[in-house]
């Protein structure tokens, strides 16, 4: 006969996992999400799914993207300053689907950590919220996920699930462009969110976090607020002149 297990030492919370955390952190997000309601929106934040009607195109292409804030995150929690990625994520998505001439329709956002920290997780989201409402893109689900036994505890990723719109006729994938046609770069404000790792390294700030509170006249601010300027949103600046472009590359890990 196998020997009886006592129930109450097989709990979520022994296992490392908050109910209670996670709750708390749900109902702080969600005013936040509710702010980026915009037209399409069905039902409320919180339902399996999100739901979104497609509103004011003659024959929508729908265009889709997913990416992370990569090992930026390091940085932003040795400074203590979790709403820059939220920010990053964002304009990072909605940007790699601007170069097929898209309109941001509506965001998720995932959040896998090693300990749940409700005051965390709501700093990280009002990040996202406040870069979706910059971006007209409505912020409609999403997923925490505290799993100690994949994140030790104080670290975490974040990940964005982008879906826009554009018109069929108006799709821009590079096909048209043509020799005497002109080249124009926008310039970055940073690193964005590629090639931290290689950063950290060259600055050795895993080994000294101090690194980042150093002062440095050449940038006029610390190495960290350097390093955690947050990913610029292009999407805005090319907009207008979307119906006279050919073709668009945004520059990231591989663009």
């Amino acid at each position: 006969m196998a020997p009886r297990r006592d129930a109450s030492q097989h709990t979520y919370d022994r296992a490392g996992v908050d109910i209670d955390a996670a709750t708390r952190a749900k109902e702080l997000i969600k005013p936040l999400a509710r702010a980026t309601r915009r037209p399409g929106v069905i039902g409320d934040i919180g339902f399996f799914g999100g739901l979104f009607q497609v509103q004011g195109y003659r024959d929508p292409v729908l265009v889709s993207s997913t990416d992370s804030v990569g090992t930026k995150v390091v940085l932003a929690n040795q400074m203590g300053r979790l709403e820059t990625i939220g920010v990053d994520l964002v304009n990072h998505c909605v940007n790699d689907i601007a170069v097929a001439g898209a309109d941001p329709l509506f965001f998720l956002d995932y959040i896998g950590l090693g300990k749940l920290v409700p005051e965390e997780t709501e700093q990280i989201v009002r990040g996202v919220a406040e870069a979706c409402k910059a971006a007209g893109c409505a912020l409609i689900g999403g997923e925490t996920a505290e799993l100690p036994g994949l994140y030790r505890p104080g670290t975490f990723d974040l990940v964005g699930f982008i879906v826009g719109a554009v018109e069929k006729d108006a799709i821009i994938d590079g096909s048209g462009i043509q020799i005497g046609d002109a080249v124009l770069g926008i310039p970055s404000n940073g690193l964005h969110t590629n090639g931290y790792s290689l950063a950290r390294r060259v600055f050795g700030t895993d080994e000294n976090s101090g690194a980042l509170d150093a002062f440095h006249e050449d940038l006029g601010r610390t190495l960290g607020e350097a390093l955690l300027e947050p990913h610029r949103a292009y999407y805005p600046m090319i907009k207008p002149a979307l119906p006279h472009v050919r073709g668009m590359a945004h520059i990231t890990g591989g663009g």
